[in-house]
């Protein structure tokens, strides 16, 4: 029950998202004079609708969306009625244009700012004062798992070596053989290169005092570390999962409503450059996502649809974190507002770029002594535009289906 209630909680937050870009359109075109015949929720057959004024609203059968309809978008669009030609969108200036178009976009920004300056004062953000990376403090399990399983051991699992030499949770790891580690991925490549069997001597710190004590590492498979898709192979394991945070720092920090302004900024600024990184390594996931879809391991790192996020929100309400449900809703809003912004039809960052490619153009012709060549022809433009369709499409459904037969699992069910 919790799983479906998160799910259905992350669908109707991405489909209030949606409706509140469109409402962000319909308002401040409205605001501007523009005539704006219809605003609806969804897509498909009409389960109800009313007029007031001018504009129809509604919703529609299929919840997976929504829409405005601004007359004269376009100069070659023939929705403008007798009397109205002064109030299709393509006759305002650029500038009012520009912000109709944005508004969308402005809408989630501005959904994602609000929750993340809630989050900063009710949930807490990510503590920025924890080191990068983190040392190897440690948590010691009680068996060690062959196969790398994630379940609870169980009868006959080989007890832990780092817990039968006497290492504690929350120890840091400091050297083994005498090499040194300054953090938890160094401390794992250097076990596992130790020969299984044999004692090794690792060098610790607990409460401030240093000690030493032998651990005899066990043999077990693993995939490489850096190859998750690799075949696994014979590696030792000393008994020990991290990183953990040092003793006495928190994870979070909670903030009150004025420092959370500015840790609401420092937050929207990395989610920003996470955001960036991500767009760019989209296709070089497109062979992982279909791998995943033709029988392969589904990487954690590629990307998810409206399937996979509604289907990770019901992951995290039932295993009691909630807390992903506000990240995922705060990610989602951020990632749609930039992606609809870039420079390609049909989103709005294309119809954005071609005003102010008409502006341009229209300053350059003047400054040259020629005739103003007008407004682009967005017909010519159609067939890049049915090209930006084709691939969207195909990668949206691309993403969905491995969301559906391969999806991304973050918790042990």
């Amino acid at each position: 029950m919790l799983y479906l209630l998160g799910v259905v909680v992350i669908a109707l937050a991405i489909l209030v998202s949606v409706s509140l870009h469109e409402a962000g359109h319909m308002l401040t075109a409205k605001a501007f004079g523009m005539k704006v015949t219809r605003y609806f929720v969804g897509f498909g057959p009409t389960v109800f609708s009313f007029r007031r004024g001018e504009t129809e609203y509604g919703l529609k059968a299929i919840p997976l969306g929504g829409f405005c309809k601004i007359v004269g978008m376009t100069p070659q669009d023939d929705d403008v009625e007798p009397g109205d030609e002064h109030r299709a969108m393509w006759r305002y200036p650029v500038w009012k244009r520009t912000i109709v178009m944005s508004a969308g976009s402005v809408v989630h920004f501005a959904l994602a700012a609000i929750a993340i300056w809630l989050a900063a004062m009710f949930m807490g953000m990510p503590n920025k004062d924890i080191p990068n990376p983190l040392p190897a403090h440690v948590k010691v399990v009680d068996c060690i798992l062959p196969d790398g399983a994630q379940r609870e051991c169980a009868p006959g699992d080989p007890a832990s070596p780092a817990k039968q030499a006497g290492l504690r949770d929350d120890d840091k790891i400091l050297a083994v053989n005498g090499v040194a580690v300054a953090d938890y991925a160094a401390l794992t490549k250097t076990a596992r290169e130790l020969p299984p069997g044999q004692p090794a001597t690792i060098r610790y710190e607990r409460d401030g005092v240093t000690g030493e004590l032998q651990v005899t590492p066990a043999a077990v498979q693993r995939k490489p570390l850096d190859d998750p898709n690799g075949a696994a192979k014979t590696v030792s394991v000393v008994g020990v999962v991290g990183p953990s945070l040092p003793p006495g720092v928190p994870a979070t920090v909670t903030y009150g409503p004025v420092d959370a302004i500015p840790a609401t900024a420092g937050y929207t600024k990395d989610l920003a450059v996470g955001t960036y990184e991500a767009m760019k390594r989209i296709p070089e996931k497109v062979p992982a996502l279909w791998e995943a879809v033709t029988g392969g391991e589904r990487d954690k790192d590629t990307p998810i649809s409206v399937v996979g996020a509604s289907r990770l929100g019901g992951e995290a309400l039932e295993n009691g974190v909630w807390q992903m449900l506000v990240l995922l809703f705060i990610s989602l809003n951020f990632f749609v507002g930039v992606f609809n912004l870039l420079p390609l039809l049909p989103l709005d960052g294309g119809h954005i770029a071609i005003a102010w490619f008409e502006r341009a153009r229209s300053w350059l012709y003047g400054l040259i002594g020629r005739r103003d060549p007008g407004r682009v022809d967005y017909m010519k433009l159609m067939p890049v535009t049915y090209v930006v369709i084709l691939v969207g499409g195909a990668f949206t459904l691309l993403t969905a289906t491995a969301d559906i037969i391969n999806p991304i699992t973050l918790f042990s069910r």
